[in-house]
C-alpha cells in the first residue's frame, strides 16, 4: 500500500496520508502551519463532534439528506465525540483566524468515516461529501465561534467552577478550625492589632465563593452560540429555523443553558463573551495568587520566618540544604495564575480583531481561554489536596507574636490617650520590652485593668 493517497480540492491535487481519515484541506493546513505543535483542545474537538451529529440528525429528519448518507455521518460524529479519533485533528491552533482549517478538519474527519462505515473509499467523498453533506447548513464562520463557546461554557461548569467550591470548602472548614487561634494581624507587611486566624482564613474563603459567584454570572454569555449566521451573520444557505433546533438539542445533550446568540452579526464579528468570562478567570487567578501567597509567608520558617501555621511537607526543598521543605503548592498556585494572567492577554488582544464581519483569532483564543480553565482547576484541586487539607496551626507561635506586638497599645488608646499610647511604643521598641512589661514597670494601669485591655481575644470581636 502507497503511503500516500491523492485528494483534489479548488485549489488541485494533495497528497494525503493514506491512513489518515482527513483529506486535503486539513493536509494543506498540516503543510501551511507547522508552527507550534499546538492542538486544539479535546473539548472543541468534542463539540465539533456535537454539532456535526446535531445537524445530522436533523437534517436526516427534514429531509435533506438522505438517510443512509446521515445516518453514517451520525455514526462518524459520535466516534469523535467519544474521543475515537482525536489523533485525526492535527491542525495547529496558529492557523487561518477563522478556525477554518479546523472545521474542514473536522467535516473531513467525519466525511471519510462515515464513508468507511457506507463501505466506500477513504478521499472518493462518495456517498458522504464533506463540504455538502457534513457541513449542511452550517459554514466555519458559525460552527467554528459555536464550538469555542461550548467548550469554554462546559470547561468553566464542569470543571473549574466544582474545583474551585472544593477550595471555598476546605479553606472555609480551616477557617473554623482555626477560630480559636489569636494571631496578630499585619497591613503595609507590618505589625497591626490581632486577629483570629480563623478569621484570616475566612477572608480567602469568601474569595474562592466570591470567583464562583463571577464564574456563574460569566456563564451565561458563553452559552450564547453563533450557529445559523453562517458566514457573516445573514443566515444564507441555513433553513429558517435549523439551527435554533440544533441548539436545542445540544442544550438538552449538554445539560447547559445554550441558546442562538440574539444577534448573530455580533456573534460572528465580536468575542465579547469569551473576553468578559477571560475577565472572570483572571480575577480568580488573581484572588487564588493572594490565598496562596499569604498561606506561604503564614507558613515561613520554620523557626526564622513568621512560622504562625506548618505546611505539609510534601518533597526535599533542596538539593544541597539537608531537611529543607519548601512550600512548592503555594508556588506552583502562583506560577499557575501568572499563566493564567497573561492568557487573558492574549483573549484580550484576541478579542480585539473583530474585523468588521469576523473575528480572525478565534484559535488562539479558544486555545488560551481553555488552557486557563484546566490549569486553575488542576491546581485548585491539587492546592486543595496537597496544602490546605493539610495545613495546621502553630497557637504557641501566634501567642507568642502577639504579646510581642507593639500594636497592643491600641487598645490603650481610650484610657491614656493617642500620644501616650505611641510614646510608649517606641519605648518598648527601643527597650525591646512589650507594652504589657513597660505599662506594668510604669505602674500606667493597675494590672487587672492592663489584661482586661490586653486581652487580645476581645480584639477580635464577635
Amino acid at each position: 500500500m502507497s503511503d500516500f493517497r491523492v485528494e483534489t480540492d479548488s485549489l488541485g491535487e494533495v497528497r494525503v496520508p493514506s491512513r489518515a481519515l482527513w483529506g486535503a484541506q486539513t493536509q494543506r493546513a498540516v503543510e501551511n502551519f507547522p508552527i507550534s505543535g499546538l492542538r486544539m483542545p479535546r473539548r472543541v474537538i468534542r463539540a465539533f463532534g456535537r454539532v456535526k451529529r446535531a445537524c445530522a440528525s436533523l437534517n436526516r429528519e427534514r429531509g435533506s439528506l438522505p438517510a443512509e448518507v446521515a445516518d453514517a455521518i451520525i455514526l462518524a460524529a459520535a466516534e469523535v465525540v467519544e474521543g475515537r479519533h482525536d489523533g485525526q485533528f492535527p491542525v495547529d491552533i496558529f492557523q487561518t483566524g477563522s478556525g477554518t482549517s479546523s472545521n474542514m478538519n473536522a467535516n473531513e474527519v467525519i466525511a471519510n468515516r462515515a464513508i468507511q462505515i457506507a463501505g466506500g473509499v477513504v478521499g472518493s467523498k462518495k456517498p458522504v461529501h464533506p463540504n455538502d453533506h457534513v457541513n449542511k447548513g452550517q459554514s466555519s464562520n458559525d460552527v467554528v465561534p459555536t464550538v469555542i463557546h461550548m467548550a469554554a461554557a462546559e470547561a468553566v461548569a464542569e470543571d473549574l467552577i466544582p474545583a474551585l467550591r472544593r477550595l471555598g470548602d476546605a479553606l472555609e472548614g480551616k477557617a473554623k478550625a482555626f477560630d480559636g487561634v489569636v494571631k496578630i494581624g499585619r497591613t503595609h507587611l507590618q505589625d497591626a492589632v490581632p486577629v483570629r486566624l480563623g478569621q484570616e482564613f475566612s477572608g480567602y474563603a469568601q474569595q474562592a465563593r466570591n470567583g464562583v459567584r463571577r464564574l456563574q454570572a460569566a456563564v451565561p454569555a458563553l452559552c450564547e452560540l453563533a450557529l445559523g449566521g453562517t458566514a457573516v451573520g445573514t443566515g444564507l444557505n441555513a433553513v429558517p429555523g435549523f439551527s435554533e433546533a440544533v441548539i436545542g438539542r445540544l442544550a438538552d445533550e449538554t445539560g447547559l443553558p445554550f441558546r442562538q446568540a440574539p444577534n448573530l452579526f455580533e456573534a460572528l464579528a465580536a468575542k465579547d463573551g469569551l473576553v468578559e468570562a477571560s475577565g472572570a478567570l483572571r480575577t480568580v487567578a488573581v484572588s487564588l495568587n493572594k490565598i496562596a501567597e499569604d498561606i506561604r509567608w503564614l507558613g515561613s520558617g520554620p523557626r526564622c520566618g513568621i512560622g504562625e501555621i506548618k505546611l505539609p511537607d510534601l518533597q526535599p526543598g533542596s538539593s544541597i540544604m539537608p531537611g529543607k521543605v519548601n512550600p512548592v503548592m503555594s508556588e506552583m498556585m502562583v506560577m499557575a495564575c501568572a499563566q493564567v494572567t497573561g492568557n487573558d492577554l492574549i483573549v484580550t488582544l484576541c478579542g480585539q480583531a473583530g474585523h468588521f464581519e469576523l473575528n480572525t483569532m478565534m484559535p488562539l483564543m479558544a486555545h488560551a481561554f481553555l488552557q486557563s480553565v484546566e490549569i486553575l482547576a488542576n491546581a485548585c484541586n491539587a492546592f486543595t489536596d496537597r496544602c490546605v487539607t493539610g495545613l495546621q496551626a502553630d497557637a504557641r507561635r501566634c501567642g507568642e507574636m502577639v504579646e510581642k506586638s507593639l500594636a497592643m497599645v491600641t487598645a490603650l488608646n481610650p484610657v491614656i490617650g493617642y500620644d501616650a499610647a505611641a510614646a510608649l511604643a517606641h519605648e518598648a521598641y527601643e527597650s525591646g520590652k512589650t507594652i504589657r512589661e513597660l505599662c506594668l514597670e510604669k505602674g500606667i494601669l493597675p494590672k487587672g485593668k492592663l489584661d482586661e485591655l490586653l486581652d487580645a481575644r476581645k480584639m477580635t470581636g464577635r
